[in-house]
């Protein structure tokens, strides 16, 4: 069993990114993972643009990163990029927050004209950040998603059929990636 940090990188407490990673947060589990949620919006304002790496927030989420055996960052799209507030707390992460982890990218999003923004803007930052694997990411567009008023969703089918197997993947490679960490 691996700890995996599930971080959703969105300004909105209602957003349809967050409640996909919430959602798929429950097949990681069901699948014997331990999974700590982090949803950087809760994180306070003062903290992520005063960079003050010493916040009690800051340090928090730090350790969960550290902690972590796994990592799914989960952004919506903006002007063909991930979130500013997902930026601002990679920004005050340690340079290689990510040594040693398997990461999983995803993204949401109103057109297919931002599908590229993973590989193009969010990818790149996970990399410099010393990740071990970074496997497939996943667009999803926004239209795929149905947010309902008890704060369920779901997923278009063509949708949960890809997320399911990213998600697989992600997880058969934390189990490699956290044997091999454990043989070392």
């Amino acid at each position: 069993m691996a700890t995996v940090l599930s971080v959703s990188g969105s300004p909105s407490a209602s957003s349809r990114t967050g409640r996909l990673l919430r959602h798929l947060d429950q097949r990681l589990a069901a699948q014997g993972h331990e999974v700590i949620p982090l949803d950087v919006r809760t994180i306070p304002a003062e903290a992520l643009l005063g960079a003050d790496f010493r916040h009690p927030a800051i340090v928090e989420a730090t350790e969960l990163f550290a902690r972590a055996d796994g990592v799914v960052v989960a952004t919506p799209v903006y002007k063909a990029s991930y979130s500013g507030v997902l930026k601002a707390l990679l920004d005050l992460l340690p340079q290689y927050a990510l040594t040693g982890k398997t990461v999983l990218p995803l993204a949401t999003g109103g057109s297919t004209a931002h599908v590229l923004a993973i590989d193009y803007a969010l990818r790149p930052v996970l990399n410099s950040m010393g990740a071990a694997h970074i496997v497939q990411g996943w667009f999803t567009l926004d239209k795929d998603i149905t947010a309902h008023e008890d704060g369920s969703i779901t997923v278009a089918a063509t949708a949960t059929e890809a997320l399911t197997h990213v998600l697989d993947q992600f997880s058969a490679a934390l189990g490699r990636t956290t044997y091999l960490a454990a043989a070392s």
